[in-house]
């Protein structure tokens, strides 16, 4: 994550007004559903979070000893119970920008015995207290997988080799012994690992250009491989999208270099909306679906003369991505109290895009980690003696607990509204003129029942559809829970959570049509089955 504004990554500024739906009675719209048309398989790992050492996402957030609200080991019970509800399938971990300057083995041994540490990346004092057992025992009590960041910023290719002889080798050499000793006889076989954080940007500690990373990172790949064999690798893309940048040549170079022993290559985004333009705001997720359709190319290109044996090709991890932009900068960007976002039905509706972009492109996006998950940009926010959950945890829970199997190429023809400019970055722009459709849809299917989710993005009308599946009738009631609240700015605190899931009358099913209208700034899921 990037510690200093200007925004490291997009904001889509389309400029000029918000646009009022003006042709919204005089269109119907229609889904259309065929269960043989797929993208690939849903998989579940673009579920997942992302826990990084930085304000009280860790202290705080998941842990803070001595609070009565916190178990044995430390662990805030109530935001476990959360955490366990989002269904969180993978938890990336340390940073971000904190592990470009993190030496692992300060977070391990007797506590007493763990020096703090100047934390230079978000401007406080790392005691250490927390580390990589602690970690491990969080993300076994939550039922996730875990997936380490190594340093490849002021650390060594040794370091990182270290880390997972620490946790993937059972017995023998000394780091092995060294878990051994401080408690935890049996390894963890953690089976994802990052090479690095954003390496292209400035502002990473160790910055390096795409060609110096490539070299170091393809050295740290071969020990961390030999040392454990099996693991699976995620380089550091670009996220690097100011004025002056370049992040197709940082993109290419690094898919060319560690094509041959990398499986993912992670891509991260933040929006906003600091002009407060609601229609622009919600078109942002297009820009990333622009770019996983790019970056796809050039996997492509890579894998006509990469030498990967049986190995699947590789495919995009959206390590990091949400709304960020109220809690940027000064003193909200760093110390104890950093980057504490407070989100909005709008910021909800923009996490369901994602969502929903990362599943119509799920033959190629297989990873995707919400950043973060308490606190900071985070959707369950606590004080010392309570939590609540913010809008985005809604979307976020309704997908990862629902939203599996295949995804389905579906047909959306909707009513559009028009952009006058349609901005790829900082200083990035074009005239051209763009249609957003009102409706973000997208689809899967699974034991013969379809999974449907829809944003309407219009903010004043109802869009009445008609969903029609061309492979077989639907059969029974179809379910429907919605994401909604009483306007777009509404947002939720510890005493309320005016925004949240509700369940709404079942769709009574008659044939291959059904008709519903789905409500003005919503996330809609409706899942029911399908009978060929």
């Amino acid at each position: 994550m990037r510690a200093k504004i200007p925004f490291r990554l997009l904001l889509l500024f389309l400029a000029g007004t918000q646009y009022p739906a003006t042709d919204i009675h005089a269109q119907h719209a229609r889904i259309k559903i065929y269960i043989d048309r797929t993208v690939g398989e849903v998989n579940k790992n673009i579920y997942g979070n992302f826990v990084e050492h930085l304000g009280r996402c860790v202290y705080g957030g998941i842990y803070d000893p001595g609070n009565k609200l916190s178990d044995k080991d430390g662990f805030r019970k109530d935001v476990l119970a959360a955490v366990k509800q989002l269904n969180p399938t993978v938890i990336r971990y340390p940073g971000g920008n904190f592990v470009s300057n993190y030496n692992w083995l300060d977070g391990v041994g007797p506590k007493t015995e763990r020096i703090p540490r100047l934390e230079l990346a978000w401007g406080t004092l790392e005691t250490n207290q927390f580390g990589t057992n602690e970690f491990m025992q969080y993300a076994r009590a939550i039922g996730t997988e875990p997936y380490i960041s190594v340093n490849m910023g002021t650390g060594t290719i040794e370091e990182a080799r270290r880390w997972v002889e620490y946790c993937n080798v059972k017995e023998g050499p000394y780091y092995a012994e060294l878990r051994k000793k401080h408690g935890y006889p049996e390894p963890y076989n953690v089976k994802y690992w990052s090479l690095g954080n954003e390496m292209d940007g400035p502002w990473q500690m160790g910055h390096l250009s795409a060609e110096d990373y490539s070299k170091k990172a393809l050295e740290a790949a071969k020990l961390m491989i030999r040392t454990s064999p099996g693991i699976k690798l995620v380089a550091a893309g670009s996220s690097n999208y100011r004025a002056g940048a370049d992040p197709d040549h940082w993109n290419r170079t690094v898919l060319h270099e560690l094509k041959d022993v990398i499986d993912y290559i992670a891509i991260h985004m933040y929006v906003g909306n600091p002009d407060s333009n609601y229609y622009n705001f919600v078109a942002t997720p297009l820009v990333l679906e622009q770019r996983i359709k790019l970056i796809k190319g050039m996997i492509s290109e890579a894998m006509q003369t990469a030498s990967r044996g049986e190995r699947d090709p590789i495919y995009i991890a959206w390590d990091e991505y949400n709304v960020w932009y109220r809690a940027r900068g000064g003193d909200a960007g760093r110390g104890k109290r950093a980057l504490e976002e407070r989100y909005n039905l709008e910021d909800a509706l923009v996490v369901a895009e994602f969502l929903n972009a990362f599943v119509r492109n799920a033959d190629v996006v297989k990873m995707a980690n919400m950043a973060q998950l308490v606190n900071v940009i985070a959707p369950v926010f606590t004080n010392e003696t309570g939590m609540f959950r913010q809008t985005i945890y809604y979307p976020l829970e309704l997908f990862a607990n629902n939203v599996y199997g295949t995804s389905l190429d579906v047909f959306v023809d909707c009513p559009t509204y028009p952009t006058k400019k349609f901005s790829l970055g900082v200083g990035e722009s074009s005239t051209q003129q763009t249609k957003v459709p009102y409706l973000d849809v997208s689809a899967a299917y699974k034991d013969g029942e379809v999974i449907l989710c829809v944003v309407n993005r219009n903010k004043e009308e109802a869009i009445t559809t008609d969903i029609m599946s061309q492979s077989g009738a639907f059969s029974g009631d179809m379910q429907v829970t919605e994401v909604n609240g009483p306007d777009i700015k509404s947002g939720n605190d510890f005493d309320r959570e005016p925004v949240h899931s509700s369940n709404k009358p079942a769709i009574k099913t008659n044939g291959n049509t059904i008709t519903y209208s789905f409500a003005p700034h919503s996330f809609t899921m409706i899942r029911g089955r399908v009978t060929k």
